[in-house]
């Protein structure tokens, strides 16, 4: 006889925290391999590396780092600086990167609600960026990772019940489509930080997020304020 899956208890709140430039600075990540690049292989190879990057990112839809490196070694085989590269990027210091007042962030909502990470990227090295920087074991290992997060809303709900989600993200074009999709089940919280933290990014947005913070360590002082809207129906 089967034995019924057992039911997950639903939580008055689940955040969803984004990685790259939300918890983690990955602009200073980037800038730090561009660098890397130019004293490895030169202006040249860096720019090659940056333009089968962007194009691999457009194909696949997240940033990949280790992939285009194989697409070098046609032009750059004979240097053995190229082998250097893939060290640099798998030895990054990834905890130096993390944001300040983001560990206390993620305690602080913990003491509200269930803090999971929810980030796009690839399978492998994005997986491997969270555990360096000491973000999986600060969520206790509630991560998951998306070529789309926002078309995986139906499964991380289902892994995750909860009256009510709260997402916090640097990209207001995706905070808004979240918004369309769970609309008051879900407040919007946007962090001003990384290259998508411009007016412009946020007037291209379709909705506008419910909250914005300039640095993720406003979390603290936003989740001691936190009102649960369900609150009332406990």
């Amino acid at each position: 006889m089967l034995t019924p899956a057992k039911a997950i208890p639903v939580s008055p709140l689940v955040v969803f925290l984004d990685v790259d430039n939300t918890l983690l600075d990955n602009d200073r990540f980037s800038s730090d391999l561009d660098t890397q690049l130019t004293l490895s292989i030169g202006e040249a190879g860096r720019s090659r590396y940056r333009s089968l990057y962007e194009t691999l990112r457009q194909q696949r839809g997240f940033a990949d780092y280790l992939e285009p490196l194989q697409h070098l070694r046609q032009d750059f085989e004979a240097d053995p600086d190229l082998l250097q590269l893939s060290s640099f990027i798998l030895a990054y210091p990834f905890a130096d990167v993390v944001y300040p007042g983001t560990m206390d962030a993620v305690r602080a909502l913990g003491d509200i609600g269930i803090p999971v990470i929810l980030s796009d990227g690839d399978v492998v090295f994005q997986p491997y960026k969270v555990r360096r920087s000491g973000l999986w074991d600060a969520v206790q290992g509630r991560v998951h990772v998306y070529l789309h997060k926002e078309q995986m809303l139906a499964a991380v709900q289902d892994a995750y019940p909860a009256r009510h989600y709260m997402m916090v993200d640097d990209k207001p074009a995706l905070l808004a489509a979240i918004k369309q999709s769970l609309g008051d089940r879900v407040t919007t919280v946007f962090v001003r930080q990384g290259h998508y933290a411009t007016d412009a990014a946020l007037a291209a947005a379709a909705l506008a997020p419910d909250v914005a913070i300039d640095t993720i360590g406003h979390l603290v002082t936003y989740s001691r304020d936190w009102h649960d809207p369900f609150q009332e129906h406990r």
